[in-house]
């Protein structure tokens, strides 16, 4: 990204002092370069004023830090797009999810430690391992044999003899 525009790049100057550079700042902010101001969490907040021009529910992510106080605030989102935009922001970020309460209070909704999310897991399989199986349906099934020793009745009437 580059965040300067150099002007007349076809023609070289002869001079340091008949070149013009013109800079032109990012609008985006840049999270983490003054020391001591990092972002520990984003926290899902309802929006009153966006609520109140649009007619319809808007909420704002908020970039926390460790004492509580507010870094940076993205506001505008829909209903549809909140939940979406929060996790990702947080997935990506390494930051710990948090909700914004009416009183002004930040809940924690998920552990974590960076991107490490802390917490039961969930186990994806069965105990088993599913190398050596092979499902029902693909299943040879195996000729039938004759005993080792057949058993031969001679001078039988029946195959059950009674008496």
């Amino acid at each position: 990204m580059m965040t300067f525009k150099i002007t007349a790049l076809d023609c070289p100057a002869t001079d340091e002092d008949d070149a013009i550079l013109s800079v032109a700042p990012t609008p985006l902010p840049i999270l983490g370069a003054r020391t001591g101001v990092v972002p520990v969490g984003a926290a899902l907040a309802f929006d009153d004023e966006a609520a109140e021009a649009t007619g319809e529910d808007r909420f704002a992510l908020l970039l926390v830090d460790a004492e509580g106080e507010v870094l940076m605030r993205l506001a505008g989102f829909t209903e549809e797009d909140v939940v979406a935009q929060w996790r990702d922001l947080a997935a990506k970020g390494g930051l710990t999810r948090m909700l914004l309460r009416e009183d002004g209070s930040l809940v924690p909704v998920s552990r974590q430690i960076g991107r490490l999310a802390l917490g039961r897991s969930r186990q994806r399989r069965r105990n088993g391992s599913l190398s050596g199986r092979r499902p029902r349906f693909l299943t040879r099934r195996k000729a039938t044999r004759l005993p080792a020793r057949p058993c031969i009745h001679r001078g039988e009437s029946e195959m059950f003899s009674r008496g």
